[in-house]
């Protein structure tokens, strides 16, 4: 029989309870004010609650009640289902892609179109997370939940490192801070530092504590927290580069710091470059009139996008946009329509919207027979879900041009009949309007390819035509069309003997063969063929598998292809679950339109973000003059001499990382043990990868100080991944973050990495300190 007694936790007296609601309502006008916002009245509102309805279905409405929590950055919600982890029951402002008012989205649509339009809004989250469809009570509550969540979303682009540090840090502040006396006694400082992801032993808690606390009445408050986040946050590696140039009353003059630009950063600086930097990120008032720069202004210039390791004037369209169109690799999607695997998974406008927004110019639709006369799109013959093919049109319309000004192609893959061909061609027309491709450019035969500065803002067909370009650029009547489509090409015999198929011909209505000008689809029946009986305009698309036969000794001949003509690779049919290939060798080949799962994180998916963060994240690269002459010379099997061999030594030193997050396998009060893996990516040659060791259980300022150093031959087309993972002694080590850089891209010196997720979004505070050289 258990002896021991139950101890209830005595109830708080009302006078405790009072004195809780004032120093939460202390810290909401603390960080209103910090954030600019003191008379807000949506915040006011989201701060106070909502109770909503959330939809899942027709049937699945249920009341939820929503409140933003007073560290402004985070969002509450009370369910009735008991949940496995209170964590569930939150999300943050740095969750949110966007917010859509009314019915924009497919739940909306599908379940509330019965409910006013102006009471409902979604929140579109980003990564896999699904989409939060809510109907407020009324108009007013609707909109105070739109304009907060916009107001907290731009507030939270607009900060600089040192303010997301600053953020950061009080946020956890105030969460350790469990009885809110705005006070931290021992037990708390050591909550808040595991909560930071560092794991620190007693004495070193003890020691911390001790030297703030000056008052010895232990507790730490006011001046003393600040010396506290002073301790914490202090960077010994910056401290130390600073300390190298400073003068004796630690800091920067004009010229010493013209001096560590030049020296250091090997930026060809001069004394009105300092001058800008230090009116731009130096914080001590007095300082910045005299043109000096403290540590703390030093730190935040190397916290800053002028101190990123990602050259910022490729952050903009910088590349000439003039030449034919082949001669840019292509942001290209593969089963556009797909959210997860081939089999079962479901189809969404939202895989669009989603590819759309991360730059992809080039889109899948599978296009199938529908009820009521209406084509639709999915995976043929797998359970995947139906969308209607009017829908994504209307989808691509909205979003086609919201992240890049430059051409998007539709890739048709084209299973209708007749009929619905025809239903298929009004609709691109009807929708997409002056949007839509209908002629070339002048009006005449053309020679070659319009450039993409030629083409903006401009929607083209890719898919099969019944003749070639004529004057009238139309077709007699509706006739038959070599079967051209990945199923036909592809894996499948089951897939073939499926598809209407007379004598390897299929039908093609001539409303849709007229849709397509630039990017007209031809079996391909081999390089010698292509480059004496095809035009230009003329494309193959190619199976990975298929690709590497036909470059397994060489791939100069691939290379010659494209630089008459597009070309289109894509994943094999075995990859049921939606993987992808690695396209590098794809890109070395020169081809265009290396077509990827864009649902599928993973480091193919890191490397065609890395490749298309150039130029603007506009969507087109400009390929290397070598992989764009007409008498190509270049084998990126065979690499021997010539222009494009540009030999390069890379040194990258690991010093830091700031701020990990835990990997999302961890358990709550787990703490990582963070390495950092340096890859190169480019011809064979120049892959390489190296690893740091391990640092033991210390996501908030592990340091490394490790140097590697890489052969790159062909710089042009080399990429450099920085992938931080957490070691694990018995399995695979789980992935925290990465960022990949186009080789031409890296800025010298002592560099920023910021880190992106698995989903490729950035994450808020993460970040490696390296330094890097090339000779």
């Amino acid at each position: 029989m258990c002896t021991m007694q139950c101890v209830r936790k005595p109830r708080r007296t009302e006078q405790e309870n009072e004195r809780l609601r004032e120093a939460s309502d202390r810290h909401i006008q603390s960080n209103l004010k910090r954030l600019g916002f003191v008379n807000d009245d949506d915040l006011k509102a989201m701060l106070k609650g909502s109770s909503m309805q959330k939809i899942k279905s027709s049937s699945w409405m249920k009341p939820r009640f929503y409140k933003l929590l007073e560290d402004c950055q985070t969002v509450w919600y009370d369910s009735q289902k008991i949940l496995k982890s209170a964590r569930a029951q939150i999300f943050s402002i740095d969750d949110i892609q966007e917010l859509r008012p009314g019915h924009q989205s497919e739940g909306m649509q599908r379940f509330a179109m019965d409910i006013p339009a102006v009471r409902c809004f979604t929140i579109i989250f980003k990564g896999r997370k699904k989409n939060l469809d809510l109907v407020a009570t009324d108009e007013k509550e609707a909109k105070h939940w739109i304009n907060g969540l916009n107001k907290l979303k731009k507030r939270d682009s607009k900060m600089n490192n040192r303010e997301r540090l600053d953020q950061w840090f009080q946020i956890y502040l105030q969460k350790a801070d469990i009885n809110k006396d705005n006070k931290m006694n021992l037990g708390e400082v050591k909550r808040f530092l595991q909560m930071m992801n560092i794991e620190v032993d007693d004495m070193y808690a003890k020691d911390l504590f001790a030297k703030c606390d000056k008052t010895k009445d232990g507790n730490i408050y006011g001046k003393e927290i600040e010396e506290f986040y002073k301790l914490v946050t202090e960077r010994e590696e910056i401290a130390t580069i600073f300390e190298a140039y400073c003068e004796k009353d630690r800091v920067l003059t004009l010229e010493k710091l013209t001096e560590f630009l030049r020296k250091e950063q090997r930026e060809n600086a001069n004394a009105e470059y300092a001058s800008q930097l230090i009116q731009q990120y130096e914080l001590n008032e007095e300082a910045k009139h005299e043109s000096l720069m403290t540590k703390d202004g030093f730190m935040c210039y190397l916290l800053s996008p002028a101190g990123d390791i990602f050259n910022q004037e490729h952050n903009k369209v910088y590349q000439d946009m003039t030449k034919p169109l082949n001669k840019y690799y292509i942001s290209s999607s593969h089963n556009t329509y797909l959210m997860k695997d081939q089999l079962e998974g479901p189809s969404s406008i939202e895989a669009y919207i989603s590819a759309l927004n991360k730059g992809c110019r080039c889109v899948e639709l599978d296009c199938w027979d529908g009820r009521d006369g209406e084509p639709v799109i999915y995976h043929g013959y797998t359970l995947t879900s139906k969308i209607l093919f009017k829908d994504v049109i209307q989808t691509i319309q909205q979003y086609a041009f919201k992240v890049s000004p430059y051409p998007v192609i539709l890739s048709l893959e084209n299973h209708c009949s007749i009929e619905q061909q025809i239903v298929m061609a009004q609709h691109l027309k009807s929708i997409l309007g002056d949007m839509l491709l209908t002629s070339t450019i002048d009006g005449k035969v053309p020679t070659n390819f319009p450039s993409p500065e030629q083409l903006k803002g401009k929607i083209l067909v890719k898919g099969k035509r019944l003749n070639r370009l004529e004057g009238n650029q139309e077709a007699d009547e509706n006739d038959e069309v070599s079967d051209e489509d990945e199923a036909a090409e592809g894996d499948s015999d089951d897939e073939k003997k499926e598809i209407k198929v007379k004598g390897g011909k299929i039908k093609l209505a001539k409303d849709l063969s007229d849709l397509v000008i630039y990017c007209k689809s031809v079996h391909f029946n081999g390089f010698e063929d292509a480059a004496h009986k095809q035009v230009f305009y003329e494309m193959s698309s190619f199976v990975e598998n298929k690709f590497n036969k036909l470059t397994q000794e060489t791939a100069k001949p691939f290379a010659e292809l494209n630089t008459r003509q597009l070309s289109r690779i894509y994943p094999a049919g075995l990859r049921t679950d939606s993987s992808n290939y690695c396209p590098i060798d794809m890109w070395n080949s020169g081809c265009q339109i290396v077509a990827l799962n864009f649902q599928t994180p993973g480091q193919e998916m890191d490397l065609n973000q890395g490749r298309f963060l150039d130029n603007g994240f506009c969507g087109y690269n400009l390929k290397p003059k070598f992989l764009r002459e007409k008498k190509i010379s270049f084998d990126p099997k065979n690499v021997q001499r010539g222009v494009w061999l540009n030999r390069k030594k890379l040194h990258v030193m690991i010093i830091s990382a700031q701020q990990l997050p835990k990997s999302s396998k961890m358990k709550v009060k787990s703490v990582v043990d963070p390495l950092v893996v340096v890859e190169v990516f480019g011809v064979a040659e120049d892959n390489d990868s190296k690893a740091t060791e391990h640092i033991t259980n210390n996501g908030f300022n592990p340091m490394w100080n490790e140097t590697f150093q890489f052969d790159v031959s062909v710089p042009e087309l080399a990429l450099v991944r920085f992938v931080v993972q957490d070691y694990d002694m018995s399995s695979r080590n789980d992935f925290i973050g990465q960022c990949t850089i186009p080789f031409n891209s890296l800025k010298l010196g002592y560099r920023q990495v910021h880190l992106l997720s698995e989903n490729g979004y950035h994450l808020q505070s993460a970040s490696l300190f390296v330094h890097i050289m090339i000779e």
